[in-house]
């Protein structure tokens, strides 16, 4: 197929199948996930052009809630209507929520697993050169000009050094893109790209001059049926675990908690979870602080948006109080887990279902766009910045005084290369430093 010929739409079949793959390959947090949908739908696939592809991320980094699950839940959407988005995001969920129960029960049942200790050693640098990797293809992509590239180092200084919340560099980089689209339009068009093919892509399934499909265009019918049945789907469940185990029980107390953690993950996992850590560890007491810093290294290796951590955290208090008896653990530890995922991503369905429309209007209005274009140069600082912090509590375990660790360098390094000198796929690196690191360790 030459680069100027549209590839075929894809079927739902397809587009299931490649979620479900997506689902168990997503590792290195957002930014490593991000950057595996843009190498498989925009440049391998071509199922939908940078441009469009760019837009829906600015959309889901301004929206509270796991933006690489939004942004898959985006696409399906506009490629297969409702079911397309619901399979997709799902999709991107289900694997990691079966995998981490899976790990939570070896962790409670048996208390150390060096098996997963020697995998979680090799994987951790390679997810390090992945988030690096990530920075530097999504950089490359929006940093078209000298403005953009301010506004993206003001936004690494202003949460490495001044540890400005997200949300404010959110706010300050789209009041910057909107006054900056104002006077200087040039720098805040986004590029000087259009469309896959203009940067050697090839034309795309949904291109830049694609009409917007009939189910993506606002209809305020739509908006509040939504709304309504978004709205119904929290409180049935709501209603279901206060009439079970009472607004004091366990399962309803997370419900609870989940939901308003679901409302302030604006930045993604890292920004909220100081307040899982404050609510679940020192207030509820579902889990120690030891056992929260354990979830989190499992979140962090293992595939699905880092926030997945909260399913460690339901099921580590879901088993402790024993929320299905004390016959049934791990049964109860996994309805903890299932309800805890469920009050925290339904948020994110909502989000996409209702803005997705309103979205599609503005891809071509610079007055919308600019705003956007100036938060995604912003959110190369942060995602930087998260690079240099995975760095540091890999490179040096024990902290910026303690021991370099060597190994783990070099496996970061060989990772950093295989992705960027020789093009390796994800889920290979991955698959190859995991090896590596059980080698090491056993």
């Amino acid at each position: 197929m030459t680069p100027n010929e549209r590839p075929p739409a894809p079927s739902f079949r397809e587009a299931f199948a490649f979620w479900l793959k997506l689902g168990f390959i997503s590792f290195g947090g957002p930014a490593g996930q991000i950057a595996v949908m843009h190498q498989e739908l925009v440049e391998r696939r071509r199922w939908i052009s940078e441009s469009r592809f760019l837009h829906a991320l600015n959309y889901c980094m301004v929206l509270p809630g796991p933006e690489a699950q939004q942004l898959a839940t985006y696409i399906g959407w506009l490629m297969h209507r409702t079911w397309g988005g619901v399979v997709a995001g799902g999709l991107f969920v289900l694997p990691s929520l079966f995998i981490l129960v899976a790990l939570s029960w070896v962790y409670l049942a048996f208390g150390h697993t060096p098996l997963v200790a020697g995998l979680f050693y090799g994987i951790k640098p390679a997810v390090t050169a992945i988030v690096l990797h990530a920075a530097h293809r999504i950089g490359s992509r929006a940093l078209k000009n000298g403005v953009l590239w301010g506004i993206a180092a003001a936004s690494f200084v202003a949460i490495f050094a001044l540890d400005l919340p997200f949300p404010l560099i959110v706010l300050g980089a789209g009041v910057i893109g909107a006054v900056g689209g104002r006077w200087a339009p040039s720098r805040f068009a986004g590029g000087a790209a259009h469309g896959a093919a203009a940067v050697g892509f090839g034309a795309a399934v949904i291109d830049d001059d694609t009409p917007t499909p009939p189910h993506a265009l606002h209809r305020w019918r739509r908006f509040v049926l939504v709304a309504s049945i978004g709205v119904a789907l929290w409180a049935s469940t709501m209603a279901l675990l206060l009439a079970t185990s009472g607004w004091r029980g366990t399962l309803t107390q997370m419900g609870w908690f989940f939901t308003k953690a679901a409302l302030l993950t604006f930045g993604g996992a890292y920004a909220v979870l100081p307040y899982v850590f404050q609510g679940a560890v020192e207030h509820h007491h579902w889990l120690s602080a030891t056992q929260m810093i354990d979830g989190l290294a499992l979140g962090e290796t293992t595939p699905g948006p880092l926030i997945m951590v909260v399913a460690f955290v339901g099921f580590v208090g879901g088993w402790a109080h024993q929320v299905l008896g004390p016959d049934a653990p791990a049964a109860g530890g996994a309805l903890a887990a299932a309800v805890v995922t469920w009050f925290t991503f339904l948020p994110s369905f909502v989000f996409i279902l209702l803005g997705g429309p309103l979205v599609e209007t503005t891809h071509r209005n610079l007055k919308f766009t600019a705003p956007l274009t100036a938060i995604t140069a912003a959110v190369v600082g942060v995602i930087l910045n998260l690079a240099l912090f995975f760095a540091v509590h890999v490179l040096w375990p024990q902290g910026l005084g303690g021991r370099f660790d060597v190994a783990s360098a070099l496996i970061a390094l060989a990772a950093a290369i295989a992705l960027m000198r020789f093009k390796r796929g994800v889920m290979e690196v991955i698959a190859a430093a995991g090896a590596i690191g059980l080698a090491l360790t056993l």
